[in-house]
């Protein structure tokens, strides 16, 4: 089999296109070589490798939505695997377990790392590489896309002397690209701040970083008892996970401390009842919270080339975005141009509800109270749910119905329920 058309090489420079000799295409180096460089230029956060039947299916992530690169021929399938594994100082030899390795490159003179993931398939040794590129790690509240409400309230949560913070949703919803944000802006020469990560994606200046080593019994739970020891004001934990984590992250959050952490739920209101199911006593739960963020990621449309429509009133658009009353208004859908790559996106943003834990919600977890009554606490006291503040930037422009429904799914199935019926909604009409 052939190498298939390339959707992105329009987008690529002259010197990254496929035009070496036909007896360099049979070189896996080169091969290795270009399809790095290729998922590089269309800012891929991963890169897939994936054995199948037929040969080897290349695909890069771009903007949280993975895209067909090329098509590697069987007969090339493992020497391309293996060349990676080496470069990663992988065992090559072993190819029924699992393993992790790292390569550290530059790219356009900036440094880039790359971490690599293997897993034995039906077909073959499946390869997964994360691309970490420093200089594009810039973590600033701003850059997260927030409503200017809810960056208020998270500096709010932000200026707490001690406590728990957690940020939750699933993978891939930039729970740690907020929690980096957080750090950065509370980055000073006055506080100690220390992590605990498994793994540490992305170097902090000015901040300890400790990245846990299972293998050698070094877990999170071990790694905070002696971090209470090194006089930190900050601490952030990567993920709480099991019920000693958790019971020393309020510990911590309870003798003075500001603790960060991430949980995966789907909602803010669960991750306080995740941390009961954890086997957390309640009365310390409700006593360390201060605040819970729950978040997805939404693709961000190209500026330069979104679309302009009218809603059409039989469509599906008004039962989901809006109020019977509300007029129809004009929205935006992608439509591709070579500065996006021809996706029509560029960038994401965050959709957040930002859950204050108030002396309500803390009596609601005391007495026993589920996740549903803790949420009407919440809307009680004006808290904006995700689809809320996903619906406003689908009217604002910033990302389109479709991305929505994909990142959300059909509306009033989902946690937040008929979110018509919320109190503070933003109507088309009320926005600048």
């Amino acid at each position: 089999m052939n190498f298939t058309h390339n959707p992105f090489s329009a987008a690529l420079p002259e010197k990254h296109r496929s035009n070496e000799r036909p007896q360099e295409e049979n070189s896996v180096i080169v091969l290795a070589r270009r399809i790095l460089e290729e998922a590089l230029t269309v800012n891929a956060s991963d890169i897939h490798l994936e054995p199948g039947q037929e040969g080897l299916r290349v695909r890069c992530r771009i903007d949280g939505v993975l895209h067909i690169l090329r098509q590697v021929p069987v007969a090339q399938q493992d020497a391309l695997i293996s060349r990676f594994k080496i470069l990663a100082r992988m065992d090559i030899g072993e190819k029924r377990l699992p393993q992790d390795g790292r390569i550290q490159t530059r790219w356009q003179e900036r440094p880039i790392d790359l971490r690599l993931s293997s897993m034995p398939t039906l077909f073959g040794e499946k390869l997964v590489i994360r691309v970490l590129d420093r200089e594009k790690s810039c973590f600033t509240l701003d850059r997260l896309g927030l409503r200017q409400e809810n960056r208020e309230a998270l500096k709010r949560l932000m200026q707490e002397p001690y406590g728990l913070i957690l940020v939750t949703g699933p993978t891939g919803s930039g729970k740690s690209s907020t929690l980096y944000a957080m750090l950065s802006a509370l980055n000073d020469s006055g506080k100690n701040l220390i992590t605990v990560e498994d793994p540490i994606e992305y170097q902090l200046d000015g901040v300890s970083q400790v990245a846990v080593i299972p293998k050698i019994g070094l877990t999170f739970a071990r790694c905070l008892r002696s971090i209470l020891r090194q006089d930190p004001d900050i601490i952030a934990v990567g993920e709480i996970r099991d019920r000693e984590t958790a019971e020393m992250s309020i510990h911590a959050a309870l003798t003075g401390h500001l603790v960060f952490s991430t949980l995966h739920t789907n909602t803010a209101a669960g991750a306080a009842g995740r941390l009961l199911d954890l086997g957390v006593d309640p009365c310390l739960a409700a006593s360390a919270l201060k605040g819970i963020i729950a978040q997805r990621l939404v693709r961000r449309l190209c500026p330069h080339c979104r679309q302009a429509y009218q809603v059409d009133p039989g469509s599906w658009e008004p039962s989901y975005f809006l109020l019977p009353s509300d007029p129809l208004p004009v929205l935006y859908r992608e439509r591709g141009c070579p500065a996006c790559h021809h996706t029509g996106f560029h960038g994401r943003l965050a959709v957040q509800e930002v859950f204050p834990f108030t002396a309500r919600c803390r009596q609601v977890l005391v007495e026993g109270g589920g996740e549903e009554r803790l949420m009407d606490v919440g809307r009680e006291e004006g808290v904006r749910s995700l689809f809320a503040d996903g619906r406003e930037k689908v009217l604002l422009g910033l990302t389109s119905p479709r991305e929505m429904l994909r990142v959300y799914g059909p509306a009033g199935s989902g946690e937040d329920g008929d979110w018509a019926a919320e109190r503070n909604l933003v109507h088309p009409n009320e926005m600048a």
